[in-house]
């Protein structure tokens, strides 16, 4: 019999060959981010953070950073495809983005609130089809859907909202019809922002929750922000006064394979790796340091 020290086993656990996705925000830290949630954020002037994911691991690393919300942002068609817009990303690339973006959030038991692009041609046809187009992207995990455009998209919102599925609206430069806006540009200067307001309030009352506004000038959006009680105005070049901010992830980690826009901040400057840039942007948002005005907006 021997008397030698017994060493305990090494683990044994089989380790992933990729690496592990990393811890997200559990349950007891935060609740999971629902409509109702982010309605009472809004009321209690809480701002919102919103960045794009379109995988699962960056979309399991945010939601550890605390983003209330994740965007699968028709912009994968230009940041992960190399195309020129956002026109040519279809339904399907969409729905396994969303799909991917889903599983990512469950494999961590995240809380973050999942909202997918409609793309182009996916619900310019008719009601029936966004309704189409959107279970699509609600049966691979999406909490809400995005389209783009006002006057027209009213109907389209209201008859998605009556059927069930929570709508963010899309205002100012609206990437979908860049070509038709003359290009990349401020929207809603001079009088065509009293047309902008005019969509904003109508949005709003067709029950879309949450309203993006790009590119427009601070002054809109702030005024905006105050006259819709009941939507959430979240901003990307609209200013600081918006209800919550959003940027596209590459762009604010700084890997970008174009010219990087003005009201971008590139958070990876700073940091010493991606999580905690993540979380400096989601801290910058909520106290209200980005955007800064004199930097970010028109």
């Amino acid at each position: 019999m021997s008397n030698s020290t017994t060493t305990p086993s090494p683990d044994t656990t089989p380790a992933s060959p990729y690496g592990t996705l990393p811890p997200a925000s559990t349950p007891a830290s935060r609740k999971p981010v629902s409509l109702p949630r982010l309605a009472d954020m809004h009321a209690r002037g809480e701002k919102i953070s919103m960045l794009t994911a379109y995988d699962a691991t960056f979309a399991a690393m945010a939601d550890a950073a605390g983003v209330d919300c994740l965007l699968v942002g028709d912009s994968l068609g230009m940041v992960c495809q190399g195309l020129n817009s956002t026109v040519g990303v279809s339904l399907e690339t969409m729905r396994y983005h969303t799909d991917s973006v889903s599983r990512g959030l469950r494999r961590v038991q995240g809380t973050a609130w999942l909202i997918a692009d409609l793309p182009f041609g996916s619900y310019q046809e008719s009601r029936e089809q966004a309704l189409r187009s959107a279970t699509v992207l609600m049966q691979a995990g999406a909490h809400m859907v995005k389209l783009e455009g006002g006057g027209w998209t009213t109907e389209t919102v209201r008859f998605l909202v009556e059927r069930g599925i929570p709508v963010c609206a899309h205002l100012g430069l609206t990437p979908q019809t860049v070509h038709a806006l003359g290009g990349y540009r401020v929207q809603g200067k001079g009088d065509a922002g009293a047309l902008l307001k005019q969509h904003a309030h109508a949005l709003q009352d067709a029950g879309a929750a949450m309203l993006v506004l790009e590119m427009v000038p601070a002054a809109l959006a702030a005024e905006l922000t105050v006259e819709l009680k009941h939507c959430a105005t979240i901003g990307i070049g609209a200013g600081k006064a918006t209800a919550g901010q959003v940027l596209v992830l590459h762009d604010m980690l700084g890997i970008n394979l174009g010219k990087m826009p003005k009201f971008v901040r590139n958070f990876m400057a700073d940091a010493p790796g991606v999580l905690p840039a993540l979380k400096a942007y989601v801290q910058a948002v909520k106290d209200g340091s980005f955007p800064d005005d004199q930097l970010h907006a028109w």
